[in-house]
C-alpha cells in the first residue's frame, strides 16, 4: 500500500501517532498510521521556546540584541521556577525560535554573548520532536484523530499514556539482511554487494541480479512497493546502512536509493566509525553513529537496550510513557529515557529545564560520611546448601521509598521547610513536605502502572497476552531499576547526591526492621542483600511466609513479595576465600520446579555455548533432588554429565562455533600493556581492515593458549576458515572450572573435578 502524497494535506485523520521529526525550517513531519490502512504525511508549523535566567539587568540587555537576530521570531519576559530548588518563580527572559534545528547553535551564542557566566539557558536540551511532542502534550503510539486548520494542526486523544490495555497500531515489519561479496577474509566497503534480502509477513524477496547499481535501484524500489513502517536490521547502525550508502555513492545512485518514506535520500559519506564510546558504572561501552530513516523507523538489533530486553512490546511502553519517537527510544538509554520523562513533567509544573546540573552536594564532615555514606545492607551468606530456604523480595523498594519519602532534587534540604518532620536517618537531613518533587512524582506513575500490568500478566488466560503484560512491566522494571543510580548520576537534571544517599539510609532501616521482625516471628536469615531476604524457619508453611510478608508490607509501608520456596538452594564461596560467601553467587531450585542462578557461568557473558551447555546440564541433573541430601547423592551423576561432554570435545563432535569466547574491550586496542586474548584477536581484525573500538566486544576461539608467538593463541571468529582447530586443553580447563565453581562449597577444586573424571594419576591437570 502506498502513502499518501504529502502535499494532499488531508482535513482530518483518525489513527495512531507514528512519527514526528523536523522537516523544514519552522516545520515538523507527522507521521500517522490511519484506522483505514494509509500511511499518511501532516506538516505543521513549530517553533520552539527556550529561556534565559540571569541578573535582571544581564537579561535586559542581552534582549536588546536580539532585533537583528534572524533565529528568533519574538521574546519578552515571563515567569517561571528557573532552577529546581527555587521556591518563587523568577522572571526570565523566553524566546520563540524560527527552527527547532538552530536550538544549539542559538544556545552556543547566548552562552558566548556572556562569557559561559552571566546567562544561563533553560529547555536547550530538548530536541524538536519531543518538544513538539511535549507542547501538545501528545505521545508517540497514540490513538487520536487530527484536524488540520489554518492555526496548524489539532490533537483530540482517543488514548492515555496510563492506559494498560492499548492495542499497538499494526505496524508493517521488514528485516533487512545484506551479503557482502567480499574479496579478503574479512568484507569492506570496497567490497561490491552480493545480495540483499528483505523478509516481511513471511515472504522473502532477494535482489540479486544486475550490476551494483542497478542493485540498489531494485533494492529502493522492492521498499518502496512493500512500504514497510519498521526495518529491523542486525549492526544496521554500525555497518550495513552504512555499507549500503558508500556502495550506492561509488555506483553514483546515491541520489536515487531512498529507503525513506517521504523521499528524503541519504547524505554523502555517511561511513561506519563515527560512534562514541562512553563509560557507565565503571565500564566501557561503544554506541553506533544512528543512521536515520524518514517516515519509517529504522531499528538496529545490536544497538537498542530496550527491544533487546524487552521485545517490541517494551519499546512501545517505552516510547509511549517517555514520550520519545520510536526511533529515539529504540537507541536511548534508560537513563536518557528517565530523563525524557522528568522532562514532561517539569515543563507541566511550570520549571524550567536547566542545561547544566547545578545543585552542589552538601558538605560533610569526616564522621557524616562515614554513618551517611554506607550504601545498601547485606547479611553475608551461609556458604552451602540449605533446604526449605524461602525468599522475599521488596517490589520496587529504592523507587517506592523515593515516592514515599517525597525525594528529588528540589525536596532535600529545601528552603521554604527546614523544619520539616520528615527527616532521613542517620544525617537527619530535612525534606519538603509542601510540594512534591519531580522525581517521585514520575516515579509515583512508573511504580504504579507496573504494579498493574503484573497483575493482569498474572490474571491474563491468554499465553500471548501474557507475555505481551510482561514485556511492558519489564520495560518499566528496567526504569525503576535505573532510577536510583541515575539519582546520583553527576549529569542527572532532577539528581541529587543528598538524596541519593537518603534513600539507602531509608533502605538499610527498612531492611532491618524486617530482618527484626522475622527473627521475631522464629525466622532465621540465611542471606540478605539490599532488598532480598533468604529466610528459614524449620517446618515453616507458604501461608506463615505470606502472612510474615503482608505484616512487614504494613509496617514498613513498602510492599514485600513471597518469591517461592526453595526444595534447596546453594551459596557459593570466593574462589580466592572458600570460608567467604559472595553476595550474589547462588544457586537452587524452587518448589515450582523453577530454576534461579546468579553470578555463575550461564550468566557470564564471555562463557562459550560448550561450557554453558555443560553447565546447565549438571544442574538439570542436580536439580531432581528434593533436598540436600539427595542433591548429594546427584554429584557423581553431574560429573558424568562432564566427563561426556569431555568426551565430545577430544572426539571433535563439538561445532567449533559452539567454542567461540566473546570478551569485552574496555580500552582501545593499542592502550592494552599485556596481550590478553581479545586483545590479540581485535589485533587480528585491524590487521585485515576492520575498525575496533574501545566498548565493543570481540569474539575469539582459543587455538594455541601456550604459543609463544601471541597470534597464534587465539583466532578472531570473522577469520575463523575450515580446518582451524580449537586448543582442547583451554576448553577442558573451562569445562572443569564451571563444575568446580557448582560445586565449590563441598570442596571441588578445578583439580578435584579433572581426578573424578580422569582419575588419580601423575599426568597435569591439562593432560588429555
Amino acid at each position: 500500500m502506498r502513502s499518501k502524497n504529502v502535499s494532499s494535506q488531508p482535513k482530518r485523520v483518525r489513527g495512531w501517532l507514528f512519527d514526528v521529526y523536523p522537516a523544514g525550517e519552522g516545520e515538523v513531519a507527522v507521521w500517522v498510521i490511519c484506522e483505514d490502512g494509509e500511511r499518511v504525511c501532516l506538516m505543521d508549523r513549530f517553533q520552539p521556546k527556550l529561556y534565559v535566567s540571569g541578573q535582571q539587568d544581564d537579561i535586559e540587555r542581552l534582549a536588546s540584541t536580539f532585533y537583528r537576530n534572524r533565529d528568533i521570531v519574538c521574546w519578552g519576559f515571563a515567569c517561571k521556577y528557573a532552577h529546581p530548588n527555587d521556591a518563587q518563580q523568577t522572571r526570565v527572559l523566553e524566546i520563540t525560535l524560527n527552527d527547532c534545528r538552530r536550538t544549539v547553535a542559538f544556545t552556543q551564542d547566548i552562552l558566548k554573548a556572556g562569557d559561559y557566566l552571566r546567562y544561563e539557558v533553560h529547555n536547550c536540551d530538548l530536541h524538536g520532536d519531543r518538544a513538539y511532542l511535549f507542547e501538545h502534550d501528545i505521545f508517540p503510539l497514540a490513538r487520536m484523530e487530527i484536524e488540520a486548520g489554518a492555526a496548524g494542526l489539532q490533537y483530540t486523544l482517543l488514548d492515555s499514556v496510563d492506559s494498560n490495555d492499548y492495542v499497538a497500531p499494526p505496524f508493517r515489519f521488514m528485516k533487512l539482511q545484506v551479503e557482502i561479496a567480499k574479496t579478503g577474509k574479512i568484507a569492506n566497503f570496497d567490497d561490491p554487494l552480493g545480495k540483499a534480502t528483505v523478509t516481511q509477513a513471511g515472504d522473502e524477496v532477494t535482489v540479486a541480479s544486475g550490476n551494483e547499481g542497478e542493485m540498489f535501484l531494485q533494492l529502493s524500489e522492492v521498499i518502496r512497493k512493500l512500504d514497510p513502517d519498521i526495518i529491523l536490521t542486525s549492526g544496521g547502525d554500525s555497518y550495513v546502512l552504512p555499507y549500503l550508502i558508500h556502495r550506492a555513492e561509488e555506483n553514483r545512485v546515491l541520489d536515487k536509493f531512498i529507503l525513506s518514506r517521504d523521499h528524503v535520500p541519504f547524505p554523502s559519506k555517511t561511513a561506519a566509525g563515527g560512534g562514541r564510546t562512553f563509560f557507565s558504572y565503571g565500564r566501557t561501552f561503544y554506541r553506533a553513529t544512528t543512521v536515520r530513516l524518514f517516515g519509517r523507523v529504522h531499528v538496529d538489533a545490536r544497538n537498542t537496550f530496550a527491544m533487546s530486553e524487552c521485545g517490541f512490546d517494551g519499546l512501545f511502553e517505552i516510547a509511549r510513557i517517555c514520550r520519545m519517537p520510536l526511533h529515539t527510544s529504540s537507541r536511548a538509554s534508560i537513563g536518557s529515557s528517565m530523563s525524557s520523562l522528568q522532562f514532561y513533567q517539569a515543563l507541566k509544573d511550570g520549571m524550567l529545564i536547566p542545561r547544566n546540573k547545578s545543585l552542589p552536594e552538601a558538605f560533610k564532615s569526616a564522621y557524616e560520611l562515614l554513618v551517611g555514606d554506607r550504601g545498601g545492607f547485606v547479611y553475608e551468606p551461609r556458604v552451602g546448601i540449605h533446604d526449605s530456604v524461602g525468599e522475599v523480595d521488596f517490589s520496587s523498594m529504592y523507587p517506592s521509598l523515593m515516592v514515599k519519602y517525597n525525594i528529588s532534587a528540589e525536596t532535600v534540604l529545601c528552603k521554604c521547610c527546614p523544619d520539616s518532620r520528615v527527616r532521613m536517618p542517620d544525617l537527619g537531613y530535612h525534606i519538603c513536605e509542601k510540594r512534591r518533587g519531580i522525581v517521585p512524582k514520575t516515579l509515583e506513575f512508573v511504580v504504579k502502572k507496573r504494579a498493574r500490568y503484573k497483575r493482569l500478566r498474572d490474571e491474563a488466560g491468554d499465553e500471548h497476552l501474557r507475555e505481551v503484560y510482561d514485556s511492558r512491566q519489564g520495560a518499566l522494571k528496567w526504569i525503576l531499576v535505573t532510577c536510583f543510580g541515575y539519582l546520583g548520576y553527576r549529569n542527572a537534571k532532577f539528581g541529587t547526591v543528598d538524596g541519593h544517599i537518603g534513600v539507602c539510609a531509608f533502605g538499610r532501616d527498612a531492611f532491618l526492621r524486617t530482618s527484626r521482625i522475622a527473627e521475631t516471628r522464629g525466622f532465621t536469615v540465611v542471606h540478605g542483600i539490599v532488598d532480598s531476604l533468604w529466610l528459614h524457619k524449620e517446618d515453616s508453611t507458604v501461608d506463615e511466609f505470606r502472612a510474615l510478608c503482608g505484616e512487614i508490607s504494613r509496617e514498613v509501608d513498602v510492599p514485600l513479595g513471597f518469591e517461592g520456596r526453595y526444595k534447596w538452594i546453594v551459596f557459593l564461596p570466593s574462589r580466592v576465600h572458600p570460608r567467604i560467601g559472595v553476595l550474589n553467587r547462588y544457586y537452587g531450585v524452587m518448589e515450582s520446579g523453577k530454576l534461579k542462578v546468579r553470578g555463575i557461568d550461564v550468566r557470564r557473558h564471555d562463557t562459550p555455548k560448550f561450557v554453558y551447555d555443560a553447565q546447565m546440564d549438571m544442574i538439570k541433573v542436580l536439580a531432581l533432588a528434593n533436598n540436600s541430601r539427595e542433591f548429594m547423592q546427584k554429584i557423581p551423576d553431574a560429573l558424568k554429565v562432564v566427563k561426556e561432554y569431555r568426551r565430545r570435545l577430544l572426539d571433535g563432535e563439538v561445532p567449533v562455533w559452539d567454542l567461540v569466547v566473546t570478551k569485552h574491550l574496555s580500552k582501545q586496542p593499542g592502550k592494552y600493556k599485556q596481550h590478553v586474548s581479545q586483545v590479540i584477536a581485535a589485533e587480528q581484525l585491524i590487521k585485515e581492515g576492520s575498525q575496533v573500538q574501545a566498548g565493543q566486544n570481540v569474539s575469539f576461539l582459543f587455538t594455541n593458549n601456550e604459543s609463544k608467538r601471541f597470534s597464534r593463541r587465539v583466532c578472531a571468529e570473522q577469520l575463523i576458515e575450515k580446518g582451524t582447530n580449537a586448543d582442547a586443553k583451554s576448553y577442558l580447563l573451562l569445562l572443569y572450572s564451571s563444575a568446580a565453581n557448582l560445586l565449590g562449597f563441598a570442596g571441588y577444586t578445578t583439580k578435584s573435578v579433572y581426578d573424578a573424571i580422569r582419575g588419580y594419576g601423575s599426568k597435569s591437570l591439562l593432560d588429555y
